[in-house]
């Protein structure tokens, strides 16, 4: 079980600096680099900047808290929150299309032998 962490290449976990500009002020991030992709991943999906991104998550975690105490800490934890709602919304696309009826996904298993099917009777 644990060869799949153990196993991770190190570049991963590897930490990298990134100069962001938050409220005017340019200000250095040390995050692993797993943690970056997943920011702009994110940041992707919301068709912006991973600098913007992380403005705007600390523009409304200040607004929020007043404070933005351990923001590296921060954006660790959102990455993490972001991947369990990715998977999650994964798991209800599967169950989704596995209802019932299973007309939306048949089991993958059995496509082979359908299309052998389809096309001996063609």
């Amino acid at each position: 079980m644990c060869h799949l962490y153990s196993h991770t290449d190190p570049i991963m976990y590897e930490c990298r600096n990134r100069s962001v500009r938050i409220a005017k002020v340019v200000t250095s991030i040390k995050l692993e680099n797993l943690f970056w992709d997943t920011l702009a991943e994110l940041a992707n999906e919301s068709n912006i900047t991973t600098n913007q991104l992380i403005a705007t998550l600390h523009d409304e975690v200040y607004a929020f808290r007043g404070e933005t105490t351990n923001f590296a800490s921060f954006l660790r934890v959102t990455c993490m929150r972001y991947l369990e709602e990715k998977a999650r919304s994964m798991q209800h696309v599967h169950k989704v299309l596995q209802g019932p009826n299973k007309v939306l996904a048949p089991n993958v298993a059995t496509l082979p032998s359908a299309v052998s099917e389809l096309q001996v009777k063609a």
